[in-house]
């Protein structure tokens, strides 16, 4: 459903290879049942090396075949995700002074998407 589990928003100078490796950190800790991620083809080495490795967990790297436009169903989920955080006016622009603040603003947008569908 593309529902969050964690969010970790990290400086611009941090890559997103390495941040992705924090947040998926902090979701281990906090569900530590799962067993496997799903990535696109930009954290093929960094990313799949140390989950594989160290943490014993599948990574499935989905990879573009073709240069034709086409839905590829684990990709669709993340980028409805950020289009309805996109719909909060707040996370439209870089307005938090502090990356905790910017977490809060996701997951307070997040949540108010939750609750209009009920």
């Amino acid at each position: 459903m593309g529902n969050l589990l964690s969010v970790y928003v990290h400086a611009a100078n941090i890559h997103d290879t390495k941040g992705g490796v924090f947040a998926f950190e902090k979701t281990l800790f906090y569900y530590p049942s799962i067993e496997g991620v799903c990535a696109d083809g930009a954290y093929k080495k960094h990313f799949r090396n140390i989950f594989e490795e160290f943490h014993n967990l599948k990574v499935d790297i989905s990879e573009r075949l073709d240069s034709t436009f086409k839905i590829m169903p684990k990709l669709w989920r993340v980028e409805r995700t950020f289009s309805w955080l996109c719909h909060s006016r707040r996370l439209s622009k870089d307005y938090e002074i502090r990356s905790v603040y910017a977490e809060t603003m996701v997951i307070i947008s997040h949540l108010h998407t939750l609750l209009r569908r009920f």
